[in-house]
């Protein structure tokens, strides 16, 4: 017979904790986030931040840690304190419509800008006002993809840590550096002075990104700057960077979304570097 959910009252003080963190003043002060479903967990107990594991509990319906004992296992052996609830309390900490049975609760795991730039990183995504946390999360998962070493979220940018965020990005938020809270003119001259050139995509940029990778022009340290879903990025931050490149449109679609462009330029910049020999592969051991 499978074991009884121990929490079963989203009243509980375990659980009205955990529920609070859906908003981002109680995230801040207690500096933990919620990542929910089996991958985002996988993710969370694998990861230690100068080696202290991340998650630090977990919520999960009785059929979720029988379908995912694999990621309990994990979880305990994080140290994690793990808790068996039911689908009402599970349902009340979740912030999806159809939550998967797994909740974690995590500690904030961003990192300092100037460890970012000590790390001499070759390819780095800059959010520079981002207000979407669905396109926040997806960037970072494109930039974990293209191999980039790190991203930086601007202090105009969405929250990190929202849910939503954390929920598109798809675990990648546990695989490469994130730093946060950078004002852009700081970054801007932080990266500068590591040595990597700043470009700015832009739909109406005087540089086309074809004839930037024909001339042998994006080999280098690079980091790519992506503005507002709206508006894009206001032209003193255009003015910061060494070029404003667009994605050259050969059909007749109008336009392409923040997360779509973000992918192109960051995939232009990945294959040239490895092209040159600089840029690490993460299908390579």
């Amino acid at each position: 017979m499978p074991p009884a959910p121990e929490l079963i009252s989203p009243r509980s003080a375990r659980v009205s904790a955990a529920r609070r963190l859906a908003r981002r003043n109680f995230r801040g002060k207690d500096r933990l986030f919620l990542a929910e479903g089996p991958q985002a967990v996988r993710e969370a107990a694998a990861h230690r931040t100068d080696g202290v594991p991340v998650l630090v509990e977990l919520f999960a319906t009785v059929e979720a840690a029988d379908r995912y004992a694999d990621i309990v296992g994990a979880a305990r052996d994080a140290g994690a304190r793990v808790h068996l609830a039911s689908e009402e309390v599970i349902a009340d900490i979740s912030t999806t419509v159809t939550p998967q049975g797994l909740v974690g609760v995590c500690r904030f795991l961003d990192t300092p800008f100037a460890d970012v730039l000590a790390a001499r990183p070759r390819l780095v995504a800059v959010l520079a006002n981002v207000r979407d946390p669905g396109n926040a999360g997806t960037v970072l998962r494109c930039a974990d993809a293209a191999g980039a070493e790190a991203v930086v979220l601007t202090d105009a940018s969405v929250d990190l840590y929202n849910p939503k965020a954390v929920r598109a990005s798809v675990g990648s938020l546990f695989h490469l550096p994130v730093a946060v809270g950078v004002p852009v003119e700081h970054a801007v001259r932080g990266l500068r002075d590591a040595g990597v050139r700043i470009l700015a995509a832009d739909g109406a940029g005087d540089h086309d990104l074809d004839q930037e990778l024909d001339k042998g022009a994006m080999g280098g340290p690079t980091a790519w700057l992506f503005g507002n879903e709206a508006w894009g990025l206001p032209e003193e931050t255009r003015a910061l960077t060494d070029a404003v490149v667009r994605v050259p449109i050969h059909g007749r679609a109008e336009s392409l979304n923040l997360a779509t462009a973000a992918a192109v330029c960051l995939y232009a910049s990945a294959r040239a570097q490895r092209a040159s020999g600089g840029c690490r592969s993460v299908t390579e051991s």
